[in-house]
């Protein structure tokens, strides 16, 4: 579980360090980087209720925690509402369990981020521009983060730390949904949507308080 393997979460959650909303929403990345499939809707009417009320979030959190070590490529659309598209991005995911996490983008521009425990580095184009943050100097974004790391870990009672833990569907399509507790993480998210079919994880949304959202779309790489 991450909370094992990381001593700063036994601190007290601080959300009163300002945070920049577009560098938030470019930590999207964090989320289930187990996935294989891809899937652009997610519908629950075809299954029977019975089989709907047979999974239960625990089986969820330890099918997850099943997969210790990953690799995918990923398409991320963001729908903003001064844009008439979308912003699209492509590139490269990588997990490791417990609290390592990967995100090379290619398309539109060579971006690369690594999240490794409680560090962060970011790297834009060459290696002149490169940045290391300290999770613990920015809560909203550890908040943001650890949220993720805590789906991929299946650790539940980390994810009830931040956000109110919602499950809807059946073990072959479900849906998870984290809505933010504390109020300066509501201003910027409203909810993060993720949905999937046992322990693999296809799509992320991620929707923002203001209206704009961005939707993740996750395929497995075997290369």
């Amino acid at each position: 579980m991450i909370s094992g393997n990381n001593p700063s979460l036994s601190r007290p959650v601080n959300l009163s360090r300002p945070v920049n909303l577009s560098g938030l929403g470019k930590l999207i990345f964090f989320t289930s980087l187990c996935c294989v499939g891809l899937t652009a809707t997610t519908s629950f009417a075809e299954e029977p209720e019975k089989d709907a009320a047979a999974w239960t979030i625990n089986e969820l959190m330890h099918g997850l925690a099943q997969v210790k070590k990953s690799r995918a490529t990923f398409v991320e659309r963001k729908f903003l509402s001064i844009l008439k598209t979308p912003l699209e991005y492509s590139g490269t995911l990588i997990y490791n369990a417990p609290g390592h996490l990967e995100k090379y983008t290619l398309l539109p521009k060579s971006e690369s981020m690594v999240l490794d425990q409680n560090n962060l580095v970011v790297q834009s184009g060459d290696a002149h521009q490169k940045r290391t943050l300290s999770l613990q100097d920015y809560p909203v974004i550890w908040a943001f983060v650890e949220s993720f790391r805590a789906t991929l870990a299946g650790d539940i009672g980390t994810l009830s730390r931040f956000y109110s833990v919602t499950m809807e569907g059946h073990h072959k399509q479900w849906l998870l949904i984290l809505r933010p507790l504390d109020p300066k993480m509501k201003s910027l998210i409203s909810e993060i949507r993720i949905s999937g079919s046992l322990e693999q994880i296809s799509t992320i949304e991620t929707r923002e308080a203001g209206g704009d959202y961005s939707v993740m779309s996750i395929s497995r790489d075997d290369s």
